[in-house]
């Protein structure tokens, strides 16, 4: 039970492999819907894999979707290094403050690593979050965005529209804190309202760039957080190199598309 909603205190959570995070604000259903989730799940579990008495695994990344990985990830940083440093060198010119932002985010098992994009917003955009949470376009949903976010720099607003803010996460690939294709890893803040709810699955499988609510429905109404995290169950369900491969064709055209969910 969090005392204070403090982010350092979440992360720490996290850190400590604590799976379920409540503020004072909590209800006695609230407590009831997840008991209820977890029994049935570890039932689930337990007639799947035959091992009632084990511990739910984390996900391991398959040899396959790993080379995979790697063999995309450092092909494209080799082709596209040119253009990594005329950013580079756009965004020193357009803003002070660092090339790349590096934020906690929660991947697959919940585990925290930094996450890295291009900096599209200004410096310390962070602390700005909390005063902005009543502009939040998806009301007191998990998922946090802002239409005409302030925060953002005019290039900024190019390498997000362009989706060139995401290329330093082929880094992250290269490391293994992520996939080219997986669920979204989550900002700490949203993370933390998806561990009481059955829509955790999405943990259970890998982190990536691209995943199946980012190519589905843009250039229509915004997706709703219900809709992102039935994407995200499914893709760790049936997650395939031919689904991972379908999905990274159709991103290409999806990038050209007008809104993004």
């Amino acid at each position: 039970l969090l005392t204070e909603k403090d982010a350092s205190v979440t992360k720490k959570a996290f850190e400590l492999r604590v799976s379920d995070c409540y503020s004072p604000i909590f209800t006695f259903a609230d407590i009831k819907l997840r008991l209820q989730f977890l029994y049935t799940y570890k039932i689930l579990h337990s007639k799947l894999k035959n091992l009632p008495n084990e511990p739910l695994e984390q996900y391991k990344t398959p040899l396959s979707k790993r080379i995979f990985d790697l063999t995309l990830s450092i092909t494209a940083l080799i082709f596209l290094s040119p253009l990594f440093i005329i950013v580079a060198i756009l965004i020193k010119l357009d803003s002070k403050g660092p090339v790349f932002y590096a934020s906690k985010r929660v991947g697959s098992g919940y585990q925290i690593f930094d996450f890295y994009k291009f900096r599209s917003m200004r410096a310390n955009a962070d602390k700005e979050i909390e005063n902005l949470k009543k502009d939040n376009q998806y009301g007191d949903s998990a998922f946090f965005k802002i239409q005409n976010d302030p925060r953002v720099t005019k290039l900024g607003s190019f390498l997000r529209n362009s989706s060139l803010d995401e290329l330093p996460q082929l880094f992250n690939v290269l490391i293994g804190n992520m996939s080219i294709v997986g669920n979204r890893p989550l900002p700490l803040y949203e993370a933390e309202q998806l561990t009481t709810d059955e829509w955790s699955t999405r943990f259970l499988g890998p982190a990536g760039i691209t995943g199946l609510w980012q190519i589905t429905k843009r250039g229509k109404k915004d997706m709703s957080d219900r809709e992102r995290k039935k994407f995200d169950n499914f893709y760790t369900k049936k997650f395939t190199i031919w689904l991972d491969l379908k999905i990274i064709f159709m991103t290409i055209p999806a990038l050209f598309q007008k809104e993004k969910v």
